[in-house]
């Protein structure tokens, strides 16, 4: 039977409050092996970082949103959802008991809008501990098994590209016009994006990309949710026990793979003053977007090197502690878009990205990530993603962006793109 969706929202509150709730159950789990192994090949649904993390399949219940109140539509919701619930937790951590996932659009008027997925089952782990979340609506649970690695994933086969939106020639064209209307003062900075569409010769399975994500960048955060499917190195907001955190990147060069020479070029950009500029808008954004929720906030003086497989980022952890009762869904929308993936300000910037790039952006750049009854969880940003073609289950698009400033060069843009490409390319090759 297919999963309630928005439209049946209604009656799925009128039966928790008639008395037939959201019922979840979680237990303490023996280690069952990696959690992205246990993933079936339909509704994988995935968070893992490091070999930590939630990954879940089923669907009890999908919650669809649209336009400027797709968060806020998700929010309320879910908060109607899980006041009702009744929840046997026997682990009690952030994670456990009822959980969404969740992946938004990154502008407004994207008919991709944005979505909560209830998942049926849920295995999660952390700090050596591992746990099972069953869920059902109308208090009926899937029957209880202890989860066992899956059939794998096969691969894609060979892989044609062609262009997007935009061909190479005409993004950097998009770029100059870009350098130019900051140079005139319409803007300090604007983040341009570009995507390239993949077609593979046989189905692609999400197990096969996130697989291959997580073992080659395991310090991004992996993830798989209704069709979108990457490694994105920047956590938006973490929630968890009043504490919130966010990692900032902005300022990027692409590694060698020469050591010696990769720390040369570390050093380059710690000290570039393009990339500084560009960072500090990032970071500025997230601090303010930040200050209304929060007691205080930490930002430090400077930012570290943040070192990927394939490329290096400028990166600031900002943290606070929460005053108020926001969620981390909610928080996480205050800070969308943050000048790292729109530009400053934000409105010119998101005028300039919409006149520019020539496509919807669908849910690249916006919160993907989970939450749980308590309101902790963790939301980051899709980036080095592709979104599965629903209607070819062959096809995708592959996206990434990069943020220009007065001192950006069009060349420049066009090859960090390119790095930022590789991720998801790799993802989707044979071998």
């Amino acid at each position: 039977m297919p999963a309630p969706t928005l439209a049946a929202m209604s009656s799925v509150i009128w039966e928790a409050a008639a008395g037939t709730p959201l019922v979840a159950r979680t237990v303490p789990l023996p280690d069952p092996g990696p959690l992205l192994a246990l993933l079936p090949d339909t509704g994988a649904l995935a968070w893992v970082r490091r070999g930590e993390g939630l990954v879940g399949w089923g669907s009890t219940l999908r919650i669809p949103t649209r336009d400027e109140r797709r968060f806020a539509a998700a929010e309320d919701a879910w908060a109607e959802l899980t006041r009702h619930a009744v929840v046997r937790n026997e682990v009690g951590l952030p994670g456990t008991g009822p959980v969404a996932f969740g992946s938004f659009a990154f502008s407004p008027r994207s008919p991709a809008g944005g979505v909560l997925v209830v998942p049926e089952v849920v295995v999660g782990h952390r700090d050596g501990q591992w746990w099972l979340t069953t869920m059902g609506a109308g208090a009926v649970l899937p029957p209880f098994r202890t989860p066992a690695p899956a059939r794998p994933p096969a691969p894609p086969g060979e892989v044609a590209y062609s262009d997007g939106a935009l061909s190479a020639p005409g993004w950097e064209h998009a770029v100059a016009t870009a350098i130019g209307r900051i140079g005139r003062g319409d803007l300090e900075k604007v983040v341009l994006a570009r995507a390239l569409e993949a077609r593979a010769e046989r189905p692609v399975d999400p197990r096969w990309l996130v697989g291959r994500l997580a073992d080659r960048y395991p310090g991004c955060w992996t993830f798989s949710v209704d069709g979108l499917v990457g490694a994105t190195p920047e956590m938006l907001v973490r929630r968890e026990k009043g504490l919130v955190t966010s990692r900032v990147l902005a300022g990027t060069i692409r590694r060698t793979g020469d050591d010696p020479h990769d720390l040369a070029l570390a050093a380059r950009l710690a000290r570039s003053s393009k990339d500084l500029e560009e960072h500090e808008y990032a970071v500025r954004s997230v601090a303010h977007a930040l200050a209304p929720h929060c007691t205080s906030t930490n930002v430090p003086e400077a930012p570290f090197v943040l070192h990927l497989a394939n490329v290096m980022h400028l990166a600031t952890d900002v943290t606070g502690v929460l005053a108020d009762d926001s969620s981390s869904l909610r928080l996480a929308a205050a800070l969308h878009p943050s000048a790292a993936v729109c530009g400053t300000p934000t409105a010119s910037a998101a005028a300039l990205i919409e006149e520019l790039e020539g496509m919807d952006r669908d849910r690249y750049a916006g919160p993907v990530g989970w939450m749980d009854a308590q309101g902790d969880g963790e939301w980051a940003i899709a980036l080095r993603c592709a979104r599965l073609d629903s209607s070819d289950p062959r096809r995708a698009r592959l996206f990434a962006g990069c943020g220009i400033v007065a001192g950006s060069d069009p060349q420049a843009e066009l090859s960090e793109s390119d790095a930022k490409l590789v991720p998801m390319r790799d993802a989707l090759a044979t071998r």
